[in-house]
């Protein structure tokens, strides 16, 4: 009978890598969802779901992120002041030209598990709106994500 591999946390963080992704032109959806599978450690034979096993992922040109269809227009996304009617509700391309950053980091939260591990996992996500970024000591590789669906 074949014994079921469990990881450590300890065996997790000695093998850490980071990963640079320019999502210029690349769909959010598309691109989001490969770095949530980074993120997470799914890549690694060694993934274990309630283990910090992913990789640190850097995302540069937010601000050059592509929608298809109406949901540049379309898309809403909403923010409460917690105060009675403090409800605001605005569009992707709003949020585009207010804070790219905050469109990518949403869409990520939104594919993490809820809780303290999916808190942990998402502060290993950098995003810069420009193509410059301050982890260049790190040594990030390339991250190719093909365009074809």
């Amino acid at each position: 009978m074949a014994k079921t591999h469990v990881q450590t946390t300890a065996a997790a963080l000695a093998d850490r890598k980071w990963h640079v992704l320019d999502v210029a032109g690349l769909t959010l959806g598309r691109a989001v969802t490969q770095v949530a599978h980074l993120l997470r450690g799914k890549h690694k034979p060694t993934f274990t779901q309630h283990v910090d096993s992913g990789d640190y992922v850097i995302v540069i040109n937010a601000s050059k992120v592509a929608f298809t269809g109406k949901k540049l227009q379309g898309k809403l996304y909403y923010r409460h002041s917690l105060f009675a009617g403090g409800i605001t509700k605005f569009t992707a391309e709003q949020l585009l030209a207010r804070n790219p950053k905050e469109l990518i980091e949403r869409a990520v939260w939104g594919m993490l598990p809820k809780g303290p591990l999916g808190r942990r996992i998402y502060k290993k996500l950098k995003v810069y709106a420009g193509d410059k970024h301050p982890h260049v000591a790190q040594k990030p590789s390339e991250l190719k994500i093909s365009t074809a669906s």
